[in-house]
């Protein structure tokens, strides 16, 4: 586990918590509560710190535990022990169980029946299905443009592909105006293209564009506590105060505050390498922890347009003292 000790004792109250009531339906919610952790971030630090998701995280946790009770009850029926071990039906249990042992349940009792010592391969199983969370170095630099102020550099261990320089704003509220997107969006450059283009299509004739104009966009859920179906994206250009929307141009207003500002230059593919670069690197190194407000991507000019056809990227988290 990796993080400052803050973090990790935020992380650890919740395992407490989650090997207290694995048998109950734990929701995002109730879990990010005993952290003291918006449920917005929660779920990134909780990855950031253990190598893995927080909903592969709990369904490990009573898949291990079902392997015990499967082995230690042989007359409990299977039903009985999904349920008690918090599957929400037989079916989701028997599924979930042979994906992670390539046993059914059944089988299972046959190949450990009572008395059997099945350690190993819960051991194994730790090893195939957690990943180390990747390791990141963190270095304070000085700063050349504001003096007195921290700036910070990021980069990935074992591979110098991520780097990151990070500082800490107070920003401006920044109204918006947007086109908003429910269903999957990763790698999908095309549906971006579409929305961008969209939003810039209503705006052109409002007279709204202009070498001021900033774009973000918002990822209002997670992908991996929401089905990719649920998923919300706002993509959105700045827009002069008062601004009113139309049809499915919407408007709303950024939240200003204090905000951990990191630069990148990146391919396509590694977005989702950014974000934790500022969860995992930047973050438990840095004497902030998130605020309740949405993070965010800002974009520096076109896609494609930065060194070697990279794409230039800010991630805005907002922030404050641990």
């Amino acid at each position: 586990m990796q993080g400052n000790k803050e973090t990790i004792a935020r992380i650890n109250r919740v395992l407490d918590y989650i090997e207290e009531h694995k048998g109950d339906s734990l929701t995002l919610n109730e879990l990010a509560e005993v952290a003291h952790l918006s449920p917005y971030h929660f779920h990134r630090i909780f990855r950031a710190t253990m190598g893995e998701s927080l909903g592969k995280f709990v369904q490990r946790i009573r898949l291990n535990w079902a392997a015990g009770k499967l082995t230690s009850n042989p007359e409990m029926s299977i039903t009985r022990i999904a349920l008690d071990t918090g599957f929400s039906s037989s079916a989701a249990f028997a599924h979930a169980f042979k994906q992670q042992w390539g046993v059914s349940a059944k089988e299972w009792r046959t190949r450990y029946p009572l008395g059997s010592n099945f350690d190993q391969e819960l051991r194994k199983n730790e090893h195939m299905h957690s990943n180390p969370p990747v390791e990141w170095e963190v270095q304070i630099i000085p700063s050349s443009s504001v003096p007195f102020t921290q700036r910070w550099r990021v980069t990935m261990k074992e591979q110098s592909t991520i780097t990151a320089d990070v500082t800490v704003r107070d920003i401006d509220p920044i109204p918006v105006a947007y086109v908003r997107h429910v269903g999957p969006y990763a790698g999908d450059g095309a549906l971006f293209e579409r929305l961008f283009g969209r939003l810039y299509q209503w705006a052109g004739p409002r007279d709204l564009i202009n070498a001021e104009t900033m774009t973000f966009s918002i990822y209002h859920d997670s992908p991996e506590v929401v089905d990719e179906d649920k998923l919300r994206t706002s993509c959105c250009i700045s827009v002069p105060e008062g601004t009113k929307g139309e049809g499915d141009v919407g408007t709303m207003t950024l939240a200003g505050g204090r905000y951990a500002v990191a630069f990148f230059e990146i391919d396509p593919s590694q977005y989702g390498q950014v974000w934790e670069a500022v969860y995992a690197g930047w973050l438990p190194e840095s004497g902030y922890t998130p605020d309740d407000r949405p993070a965010f991507e800002k974009y520096i000019g076109q896609p494609g347009e930065g060194p070697e056809g990279k794409h230039c990227v800010e991630i805005w988290l907002p922030v404050k003292p641990a």
